[in-house]
């Protein structure tokens, strides 16, 4: 019995030695938790339940010349309910009241509300959905309301809130306004004003601190941000609505008609070097006729420019004194032979003996080749140095990423041959981009003065101007007075009689040259030998005020009609003629300021109204189009637009109720 007991006591004193050992390992760890690893405890446990988030700011809005909107930010809110957070007292006081001033915002019967939001109370649901996608009007509505008015920790309010970009004009000129956006990769990524001007556009973004309530379920826990976001600058870019709307739908038109696979057009102030409209518009695929705007073509594309490099031979020889446009050439019947090269006129036969001017006026290929050939063979580098001061073997240096790079080869560089200047004097073995051939354009219609092509005017605060972009010039004369004059008077006279022939109005004065390039024309080319069809000139011819290219790339070859007067000239002259015949644009910013300030207080005025009533279509008559679109988006409308200006019609009449499903049409004149 004594073992026995001597045995039970052993096992009774193991027991309590493991568990003072357990006690003092559990003591060992507490300790260390506490004082050890504490810190990073609580704030793990922190961050599970209380959580910094971040508050978007709203970004600037980016302005046409005029003052309509091209793209905006608008706040969307979305209000839901923690039906935990308000006292007895003050729910059973104030949940009817709330129900009625909901109703009679949102449309719903006053009972619906009230059921759900004694529901919510019952079930203790602390997220439930009240109203969506409201307006920065309706949310400041909305806070004022019975219970809401408490305060989220009182009153149960639970605000969320996202930014949606719009631009108000749709797809037109959309490559150039751009984006700036985070890609699925979590990479911020972007394109035009919206991408290189972001650092004005943007803000800064605020900070709301959020506690934990349910499964991904969060909530502010203060009616305050911890950090006030701060809105972006505007920026007003130089594009005119009017402009962009007639070059987008010429483009469009001569794109269709030709099957074209993509094209460009741009149109700029000449004294300014303001762009007043850029399309660019390429097939959204091979076997379809949709055309949308993926690339910027006009500032990324440098191709072998053709026939519209010939007035860079034009400017070297006459201001470099090697001949008159009076010296005459023959064309012997239309081919010219350097080494194993020829060179043919697009003219079977040649023109004869012709002078260098009528050269220039046909687009006589053996004319300019053997101008350039005879003047600088024995000192090609004289012909490439002037190219080079007139910045042409440079990029422009825009503020887009992706500018497309100038070649023009060199003597001595690998690739250099006797052979080279001929060719480049009809623009091969040379690359330009469209914005830059515009450039050297415009420099003759701006009397020798080249200067940058400018996408936006100024950076703003409402009233107050931040930085004014002014104009920029890149070569402050590219040659003579004599020789513009005589360069002015050949471009008009390819209009007039020449290759642009088909142009010509006597009622309206244009300039300018056509060209027509052979693309992937080498030996490997296979079945893809197709050509670039360009026109470029300015307008009116004696007192210039725009200057504009347009590019084809890929038209449809039958009929033998895919030179660069048939192809592009049309686009060209559509733009000109539509500018100074139906609509003259003033193409100033004219009171923007108070523009800006009535436009915003029309829609607060609206939104105030329709707040307290049911919403109804508001009367859009004689309101700008682009304010329009800008208003009725905002009410979460379908809207199509047909022409452009002013509003003159609506599909649905004003005082109508608002239908979502619906899409009203808007007609312009």
């Amino acid at each position: 019995m004594a073992v026995e007991d001597k045995h039970i006591s052993y096992r009774i004193y193991l027991v309590a030695f493991c568990i003072f050992i357990m006690t003092v390992a559990i003591i060992f760890k507490l300790t260390k938790i506490q004082w050890s690893e504490g810190d990073y405890y609580r704030k793990l446990a922190k961050e599970r339940t209380v959580r910094n988030f971040v508050i978007p700011a709203n970004k600037g809005n980016i302005y046409s010349a005029d003052g309509s909107l091209l793209a905006t930010s608008i706040p969307n809110y979305n209000i839901r309910f923690d039906a935990i957070a308000p006292k007895a007292e003050s729910f059973d006081k104030n949940v009817k009241p709330l129900a009625d001033s909901l109703a009679k915002m949102l449309g719903k019967p006053s009972s619906f509300y009230h059921t759900q939001l004694r529901m919510a109370r019952a079930n203790k649901n602390r997220y439930l959905l009240i109203a969506r996608d409201l307006s920065y009007t309706e949310y400041i509505k909305i806070k004022g309301f019975p219970l809401f008015n408490l305060g989220a920790n009182k009153g149960g309010m639970i605000t969320e809130q996202e930014t949606v970009r719009e631009h108000p004009i749709g797809k037109i000129a959309e490559r150039t306004i751009g984006y700036d956006r985070i890609d699925e990769n979590g990479i911020r990524v972007g394109k035009g004003i919206e991408w290189s001007f972001r650092k004005y556009l943007n803000g800064k973004d605020g900070k709301v601190l959020k506690q934990k309530i349910a499964k991904g379920q969060w909530k502010p826990i203060r009616d305050v941000n911890e950090v006030d976001p701060q809105d972006g600058y505007d920026v007003v870019s130089t594009i005119d609505v009017y402009i962009q709307d007639i070059a987008h739908h010429a483009l469009l038109k001569q794109l269709k008609e030709f099957k074209a696979e993509h094209g460009c057009v741009v149109v700029m102030e000449t004294k300014t070097g303001k762009v007043k409209a850029i399309s660019n518009l390429g097939k959204l695929n091979p076997n379809d006729s949709t055309y949308i705007e993926t690339q910027n073509y006009a500032i990324a594309e440098s191709h072998e420019p053709g026939s519209t490099f010939k007035l860079v031979d034009m400017i070297a020889l006459l201001d470099d004194n090697k001949v008159d446009t009076s010296k005459v050439y023959d064309t012997y019947g239309g081919i010219v032979t350097y080494g194993k090269d020829k060179v043919r006129d697009s003219h079977e036969g040649g023109y004869g003996r012709i002078s260098l001017s009528k050269g220039f006026e046909v687009s006589s290929n053996t004319v300019m080749a053997q101008a350039i050939h005879e003047n600088y063979k024995n000192n090609p580098k004289e012909f490439i140095d002037r190219i080079s001061r007139m910045g042409l073997d440079k990029p422009l240096g825009l503020p887009f990423q992706g500018e497309g790079k100038p070649i023009v080869h060199k003597p001595g560089e690998k690739g250099w041959n006797g052979n080279m200047l001929p060719w480049m004097a009809f623009g091969y073995s040379v690359a330009m981009t469209p914005l830059q051939t515009l450039a050297l354009y415009n420099a003759v219609a701006n009397n020798g003065e080249m200067v940058k092509p400018q996408f936006v005017s100024e950076i703003k605060e409402w009233n107050k101007v931040i930085k004014k972009y002014d104009k920029e010039i890149i070569n402050p004369k590219i040659c003579s007075d004599e020789t513009i004059k005589k360069l002015k008077a050949v471009l008009q006279n390819v209009v007039k009689r020449g290759t642009g022939s088909k142009l010509y109005s006597k009622d309206f004065s244009m300039a300018g040259k056509t060209g027509t390039a052979q693309a992937n024309y080498g030996k490997n080319s296979g079945n893809d030998k197709h050509y670039i069809s360009s026109f470029v000139g300015f307008f009116p011819a004696e007192n210039p005020k725009y200057s504009c290219i347009v590019v084809v790339h890929k038209p449809n070859t039958s009929g033998n009609n895919y030179y660069g007067a048939d192809v592009a000239g049309p686009v060209f002259k559509r733009i000109a003629q539509k500018i100074f015949t139906d609509s003259p644009s003033t193409n100033e910013i004219k009171n923007l300021n108070r523009k800006i300030k009535k436009q915003e207080v029309a829609y607060d005025d609206y939104f105030i109204k329709s707040s307290s009533e049911k919403k109804v279509i508001p009367n859009l008559k004689g309101m700008s189009g682009m304010d329009a679109v800008a208003l009725l988006e905002n009410l979460k409308l379908k809207v199509k637009v047909i022409g452009v200006g002013k509003v003159k019609k609506q599909s649905i009449p004003a005082g109508a109720s608002l239908d979502k499903n619906k899409t009203i049409i808007l007609e312009l004149s």
